[in-house]
């Protein structure tokens, strides 16, 4: 079973602005669709928490050293799902117990990242603020894995 490169079903399902992109063709640059969705999250954010000029310039530096972190945990269920769909049709229980504990370090890897970067941005802005931050960038985590989940099949 071939499943439609993930990267691309985070990007429609979290955020549907991207569509006009990939609507050009099967030439669209994976990386070109990646940096759409981080400045449809950036601009999400910047809406969201109104931060002050001073408050921008602590915020975005923390940010964008949490998604180039996040990128990598992301980059490694990528792997783990081509790996899923090459052997979807022939999984073995000696293929998905590891596949398994892989699932569970990654889910541990972005839970750990999200707290400690989440605690970095609670120093440099109010409360009411990194609480917002943390709100919603559980939102969109939520809606990501739901949907990107939910067009993974199930293994047999």
């Amino acid at each position: 079973m071939k499943f439609a490169p993930l990267v691309f079903a985070f990007a429609i399902v979290a955020f549907p602005s991207v569509m006009p992109v990939l609507a050009q063709g099967t030439g669209t640059d994976e990386q070109m669709l990646l940096k759409q969705v981080m400045t449809d999250k950036r601009t999400v954010y910047a809406q969201t928490l109104k931060m002050t000029d001073s408050e921008s310039r602590a915020f975005w530096p923390i940010y964008d050293e949490y998604e180039g972190k996040l990128k990598k945990v992301d980059d490694k269920f990528l792997v783990l799902v081509n790996d899923f769909a090459a052997k979807y049709d022939t999984l073995t229980d000696a293929d998905a117990a590891p596949m398994l504990k892989t699932k569970m370090n990654i889910e541990k890897e972005r839970m750990a990242l999200k707290q400690t970067y989440t605690a970095k941005i609670a120093k440099v802005l109010p409360a009411t603020k990194a609480l917002r931050y943390s709100q919603v960038e559980t939102r969109i985590e939520n809606m990501v894995r739901s949907n990107v989940y939910g067009i993974i099949p199930l293994a047999r």
